[in-house]
């Protein structure tokens, strides 16, 4: 299979490549807030090939929107769905799919698009998390997913009793190091702004407790684990549900986010293909075929083809996209992108889209000195150091000394990453994230299944009897049904109807067949016997592959 689709991966790039208008006006855009995003919704929906709708609310009342992308006969088209604010503190999946949809309407009059959108239809959902994504532009900012509902998140029979508290008052939510030498955490010997966890097989002692700023406010000895809301979006699906979890809910679809998205879903039997943006990571790295996850009673792993077609996928977006310090970005429980897989039945994909690159150690060849040296690969150090070299100023709270009502007599300090900033790459970055995205998404797009008839031939065998033979022909990479989409049965087989006048007769044939999965590329035959003349109809497809028809004249 691998050998069948390179070179049609490398057509599929360059169709998505070439034919990009970049819109230079984007560049000016920071994250968008409720306002600004609706803004640009309605400039969207004003466009012919784009319609915006309103599919449910949160929790806090905030609108969940879909925005569809298409031409002619969409819900008969097969379709990509591509998913933002899976996580609510993951601003990036948001700007990238407003962008993406801003660019589709801006390019819709070159051919390429054009034509594109005359096949296949996006379901483009910027922010299933508004609530979440909401506290980035709070007064207070912290990293939060959870929605609006009012929760008991640590089950003492009080809800929202111990929030975050800004100690040193700087309207960031970051870490309190606290000098304990039963502690866990020590100053990393290669920058002692970074705490890392001792390693006492290695001799290292701990020097310092590492937790969430804040106060226990109800002396639990937990901090901040109490705050307002709630439920997060991406923990809350019917695969590997977490019961008992923290944030996943007290039973799966159990919130107002989720539910509205499946009943959604449920009823666009044209989706093929799911694309989310999350931590979750399977483009860098494809999911691996492995055959006792399938032979499982509730399968634990990708089938073989559909995990060669993830292969196939990955390699696409590789090319665009380098896996460089890419993170692997393992399914958490309730995982949006496996519940699009194991329980939907689709093609489902996840990506952070943007990670910080591996920075390697330099010397200074002159002095004989190491001028950054990293040499456990801390994550933290090698994105203050990325900061350093980008000229990236503002992105790191110093440790400030404060005094802590919980703590008498022992130092505190506060300080550490801001929140948002390791997830969220900065604004002037977003412009070249977002071209190759729409790239990937386009070149996706083009793989999909594509039923044409072919070959369409009329012979006369005498006696007034006609045979009609033809091929009916997937254009695309993708086979027209997956492994998964097979096994559930969420996915349907294509149909052939044939279409008669009343003075006509079918022979040999069915009026109304299914048709057998057909492979990326491949055709099948199918035939008919029809007594009487006059013109025929034949109608091929299903709707997540499209339709094809041709009109025959017996005579």
């Amino acid at each position: 299979m691998h050998l069948q689709f390179s070179g049609l991966i490398k057509t599929a790039l360059f169709i998505g490549a070439i034919f990009f208008i970049s819109l230079n006006g984007l560049a000016q855009y920071k994250f968008s807030d409720e306002p600004a995003a609706k803004k640009r919704l309605s400039q969207i929906a004003s466009s012919a090939i784009a319609k915006v709708e309103t599919i449910g609310q949160t929790e806090g009342a905030k609108d969940i929107q879909v925005i569809i992308i298409g031409s002619g006969d969409v819900e008969n088209h097969s379709a990509v769905g591509v998913f933002g604010g899976v996580e609510g503190h993951h601003l990036l999946g948001v700007e990238l799919l407003l962008r993406f949809a801003e660019s589709l309407v801006a390019n819709s009059n070159t051919d390429s698009i054009k034509n594109l959108l005359a096949k296949r239809t996006f379901y483009i959902f910027p922010n299933l998390s508004p609530d979440a994504s909401a506290q980035y532009f709070a007064t207070l900012k912290y990293e939060r997913q959870a929605n609006a509902r009012p929760t008991d998140m640590d089950r003492d029979g009080e809800i929202s009793e111990d929030p975050y508290d800004d100690l040193n008052k700087d309207s960031y939510i970051t870490q309190m190091r606290i000098a304990d030498p039963s502690g866990e955490w020590m100053a990393h010997p290669d920058d002692a702004r970074v705490m890392k966890k001792a390693d006492r097989s290695k001799g290292e002692k701990g020097t310092h407790r590492l937790l969430s700023e804040g106060i226990d406010n109800d002396k639990d000895e937990q901090f901040n684990e109490d705050g307002p809301g709630g439920i997060y979006f991406n923990k809350n699906f019917t695969y590997n549900f977490g019961a008992f979890e923290p944030g996943a809910g007290d039973f799966p679809v159990s919130e107002k986010e989720t539910r509205a998205l499946l009943d959604y879903l449920y009823e666009r039997f044209n989706l093929y293909l799911l694309v989310s943006f999350s931590s979750t990571n399977s483009l860098s790295n494809p999911v691996k075929f492995n055959g006792g996850a399938v032979q499982k009673r509730v399968i634990t792993g990708p089938y073989e083809k559909d995990a060669a077609l993830n292969e196939m996928i990955s390699e696409m977006y590789n090319d665009l996209i380098p896996k460089d310090n890419a993170p692997k970005g393992t399914a958490g429980k309730g995982d949006f992108s496996e519940w699009g897989y194991f329980h939907f039945g689709r093609l489902s994909y996840s990506t952070p889209a943007w990670w910080i690159p591996s920075i390697k150690e330099e010397k200074d060849t002159v002095n004989n000195t190491t001028n950054f040296v990293n040499t456990d690969k801390n994550e933290t150090l090698n994105f203050l150091h990325w900061a350093q070299k980008n000229e990236l100023p503002d992105l790191f709270v110093s440790w400030e000394s404060v005094d802590h009502p919980d703590f008498p007599n022992k130092k505190v300090e506060v300080g550490g990453v801001k929140p948002f900033v390791m997830q969220n790459p900065p604004v002037n970055l977003i412009d070249d994230i977002a071209q190759k995205h729409f790239k990937f998404l386009i070149s996706t797009a083009e793989t999909l299944p594509e039923i044409k008839i072919q070959d369409a031939k009329v012979e006369s065998v005498g006696n007034n009897l006609f045979r009609i033979s033809m091929k009916v022909y997937n254009a695309g990479l993708m086979p027209t049904l997956t492994e998964i989409g097979e096994k559930t049965r969420w996915m349907r087989k294509l149909r052939a109807d044939i279409i008669l006048d009343n003075k006509q007769e079918l022979v040999n044939g069915k009026k109304k067949h299914l048709l057998d999965k057909i492979e990326g590329d491949s055709a099948t035959e199918l035939s008919y016997l029809v007594a009487g003349k006059g013109k025929i109809t034949i109608k091929v497809g299903s709707a997540h592959t499209g339709f094809d028809k041709v009109e025959l004249d017996l005579k």
